[in-house]
């Protein structure tokens, strides 16, 4: 009998650190299996890797749901439902375009993680790319983190650090920390699941 997590993956458009989790998931000594890919848009290019990775998927469409919390917990309790129909035991977040409710959250509380391009708590929210590059820091990177109710600030699992270059745009240094999340990702994941 297996002892590998069943893990979630909630996304929003192409999924690309859904598919560096997907491939990381795939070694037989992984601690977590990739059980369900969750997407708040119909047409995420992601389901159709996770589709032909042999993946479940499921899509609660933000667009049938307001801004409004009740808007907001209606969105979560759906989505709810597809994890435990699915018996996933963790959620990955990733690239998933849409704030959790502090009930959603709650309810995951220490079985929820994201990944964020900076290295927190240095430029939460938005664009934080952008924020690096205004504020002329030498060095960003990218953190994973549990999630709670307050934005990008659960505790740190990892984090991996990219040089800001002299000539860097926004584009050119998103694909560099993009690059190390594809790394660092796996790794938290695996560390988180062993806790």
């Amino acid at each position: 009998m297996s002892t590998r997590k069943r893990v979630a993956i909630l996304i929003s458009g192409r999924g690309s650190n859904m598919r560096a989790l997907i491939e990381a998931a795939r070694a037989p000594d992984y601690p977590g299996a990739i059980v369900l890919v969750v997407s708040s848009t119909p047409d995420a290019e992601g389901l159709k890797f996770a589709n032909s990775a042999g993946i479940a998927t499921a899509v609660v469409d933000k667009a049938r749901f307001g801004r409004t919390d009740a808007d907001r917990e209606a969105y979560d309790a759906e989505l709810s439902a597809a994890l435990e129909d699915a018996r996933v035991e963790f959620v990955c977040l990733a690239g998933f375009m849409r704030i959790l409710s502090s009930g959603f959250v709650r309810k995951w509380d220490g079985r929820i993680i994201n990944i964020h391009p900076s290295l927190l708590p240095a430029f939460r929210g938005l664009k934080p790319q952008a924020q690096a590059l205004a504020a002329k820091v030498k060095v960003s990177g990218c953190t994973v983190h549990y999630v709670v109710p307050e934005l990008d600030a659960g505790p740190t699992i990892a984090q991996a650090e990219v040089p800001v270059l002299p000539d860097d745009t926004v584009e050119t240094l998103s694909d560099r920390i993009l690059a190390a999340e594809h790394r660092l990702y796996p790794e938290a994941l695996k560390k988180a699941l062993a806790v």
